[in-house]
């Protein structure tokens, strides 16, 4: 399959809205993968056609399928902004196990900061900020406090059960602002969050994870475009059962 960045350049020489072009992408992506049309094979991503699957499923094309499949990336929504925004605004606060210089827990947030979160907000104008990348004096621990209850946007990482991630998502939780999570695909998630949407990313070898690397960023970046355009609408199982709550806090 063609890269990200062929596609949205192929759709902006179209009549197609140009900010619509990366969630158009985005979307045909996810949507291929969920028709079996996007699949791994011999170490990469590739496309197969309808008449390929349905004839795999024993079934003769339809012209309504086909012609669903075939219009899904020339459909545009809601045009997102990608102007600067001024002071927590403009950051994106990445919740994730850290741990010591050179343990699998580092290798793992620089890993996916890196590779797949970074990639994945590119469209946004948001700036990725962890707690360790904060670099301003004075307390840790009340700037950490500060990026969780201010920021535009939290990703949480729920990887390696981290006790001090769902403590700090819990506190994301209760502001009832956009938040996106994610999970390596092995581990399971706690049942006070498990019917909350939470990408499952396979990190169980590399053979399998860099051919959907690209799914994986459009399937975050989908799920960032909907936190954002409707933060009202944020659900947590804090308001679930409490709809009428939400942390306010004072500066002075």
């Amino acid at each position: 399959m063609p890269s990200k960045e062929f596609l949205i350049d192929a759709l902006r020489e179209t009549s197609l809205d140009k900010s619509s072009c990366s969630e158009c992408v985005d979307t045909f992506i996810l949507n291929a993968q969920f028709l079996g049309l996007l699949r791994t094979m011999a170490g990469s991503e590739r496309l197969i056609t309808v008449e390929h699957a349905l004839e795999e499923a024993g079934k003769l094309p339809t012209p309504s399928i086909a012609s669903s499949v075939g219009v899904v990336a020339q459909k545009a929504v809601e045009t997102n902004s990608t102007t600067t925004l001024e002071g927590y605004e403009s950051i994106c606060f990445y919740i994730t196990p850290i741990g010591d210089e050179e343990s699998e827990q580092r290798q793992h947030a620089d890993f996916f900061m890196e590779y797949i979160i970074t990639p994945a907000l590119k469209e946004f104008g948001l700036k990725l900020v962890r707690a360790d990348q904060i670099g301003k004096p004075g307390m840790i621990g009340k700037q950490v406090l500060e990026h969780i209850l201010k920021a535009r946007l939290v990703i949480a990482d729920l990887s390696f059960h981290n006790p001090n991630v769902f403590y700090e998502l819990c506190l994301r939780h209760a502001t009832r602002l956009p938040t996106v999570q994610v999970i390596r695909a092995s581990e399971g998630i706690p049942f006070d969050i498990d019917q909350y949407r939470t990408i499952k990313i396979n990190t169980k070898d590399l053979y399998g994870f860099l051919p959907k690397l690209q799914t994986y960023t459009s399937e975050i970046a989908n799920q960032v475009r909907g936190a954002l355009k409707d933060a009202d609408a944020v659900d947590s199982p804090i308001s679930m059962y409490y709809p009428s709550l939400k942390i306010t806090w004072s500066d002075s």
